[in-house]
């Protein structure tokens, strides 16, 4: 090949098509951007919040909010590291006009896939080092628990049940609470309560808070209730919390395919900018001058 205007030393069939110097300063733009904006979010998203009842925005609009900005934030900052990555390549002489666009397109995706993994290393790592001290704060107050509360026996119901009778049960308000709680708690596993279970309760409750046999047993019924209802908020609450979690992944999924898009499209205006530049050269008697022009 001879030497051009253009591409004056480098053979470009021997030379890679590839120009990771420009996709990792495209992949840095992106990052440094995207990090600058994320925080942008989240200061504007914490202005929003207020703990006062009515005040603030709904945790539906800081929903919506976190979306919409999350999917700006991957248009901008990827659509910034593509563009440097297309206008800071080199340029590639005698090459198709179809080829030119792939290696554009290409480099802007391999921009949005360094900076993508760089943010997906550091946002793990710190997340990896706040739940392993969360970890070790939560197992340290849990074996301190442990150590001061009493093992509970999976056989306790059972051996309650064989000292039961028809009169006045003879234990401590203690040892009635226990039995209380653990007739309950097998209760709301099985999600029913006995028949033989609830008018013992009922005989307990009755003879330490002088009720009637029969409002004691509506106390029971009430009791139980609450704490069924209790079981059925706390399956609601994880309920939401798993549909929350599976929609912000799938936004999140749509967020860097909008990236990656938008980085190769980004990537490709800039290459074509790079290409309407023209090298030239002017001999002097002790200098050479070089300047580009834009056609």
């Amino acid at each position: 090949m001879i030497p051009s205007a253009d591409y004056p030393y480098v053979d470009s069939q021997h030379r890679s098509g590839v120009s990771w110097a420009a996709i990792f300063a495209g992949a840095a733009a992106a990052a440094a951007l995207s990090l600058i904006l994320v925080v942008l979010g989240a200061g504007l998203g914490f202005a929003a919040t207020s703990p006062w009842a009515d005040e603030g925005a709904s945790a539906q609009t800081l929903g919506v909010s976190a979306i919409i900005w999350l999917l700006l934030t991957q248009i901008f900052a990827s659509g910034l590291g593509g563009y440097i990555a297309g206008r800071l390549r080199v340029k590639w002489a005698n090459l198709h006009g179809d080829e030119v666009y792939f290696r554009d397109t290409a480099h802007g995706f391999l921009a949005w896939a360094v900076a993508t993994l760089v943010a997906a290393m550091l946002i793990l790592s710190t997340a990896g080092g706040l739940a392993t001290a969360g970890a070790q704060a939560g197992a340290s107050a849990v074996g301190a628990a442990a150590s001061m509360a009493p093992k509970p026996d999976p056989n306790a119901y059972f051996v309650d049940s064989l000292f039961r009778n028809d009169g006045p049960a003879p234990v401590s308000d203690d040892a009635a609470n226990g039995i209380a709680a653990r007739i309950i708690a097998k209760s709301i596993a099985q999600g029913t309560l006995a028949e033989g279970d609830r008018a013992y309760l009922a005989q307990l409750v009755a003879q330490r808070t002088r009720l009637s046999q029969a409002e004691a047993e509506a106390r029971v019924d009430q009791v139980f209730a609450q704490v069924q209802q209790a079981k059925v908020e706390v399956q609601q609450a994880a309920d939401t919390a798993a549909k929350v979690a599976a929609w912000t992944a799938l936004w999140t999924f749509v967020a860097l395919l909008c990236g990656a898009f938008f980085a190769s499209l980004a990537a490709l205006l800039g290459g074509r900018q790079r290409d309407r530049v023209v090298w030239l050269e002017a001999e002097g008697v002790d200098y050479t001058a070089r300047r580009t022009i834009q056609r």
